[in-house]
């Protein structure tokens, strides 16, 4: 074969495998875009199962100034989960985990905490 046809068939292997990476992440792209969007829309189902929003749970702030009117035995500071809010965080939760057929009954605030790891809820 002629250098210059070896030549140019080499470089059309390279153009060929550079374009198929880029197809590869361009697909993975959409996929974790999927995934994100999947999440965001299982965190407000639990939102509104929880039957709280971001801004209709109290700051940790409010919830320490109204403690120090009281006694001074209570604890300073009590965290409050901003998906939870004063749910039962003990109340389960079907979780299916990605790529899997795996179903896995889970309490509410585990649910969300590995929603905002990356995982996705199937449905509760």
């Amino acid at each position: 074969m002629d250098p210059n046809m070896k030549q140019l068939q080499g470089t059309l292997i390279d153009i060929e495998t550079d374009a198929e990476q880029l197809l590869l992440a361009r697909h993975q792209l959409v996929e974790n875009d999927r995934m994100r969007n999947a999440n965001r829309e299982a965190l407000t189902a639990l939102r509104k199962k929880a039957k709280t929003t971001k801004t209709s749970v109290p700051s940790p702030f409010e919830i320490v100034m109204k403690e120090m009117e009281g006694t001074s035995a209570k604890q300073l500071v009590k965290e409050i989960c901003s998906t939870c809010g004063n749910h039962d965080p003990k109340e389960h939760t079907w979780l299916m985990f990605p790529g899997s057929d795996i179903l896995a009954r889970v309490p509410f605030h585990v649910a969300h905490t590995v929603l905002d790891k990356g995982i996705y809820l199937l449905g509760s």
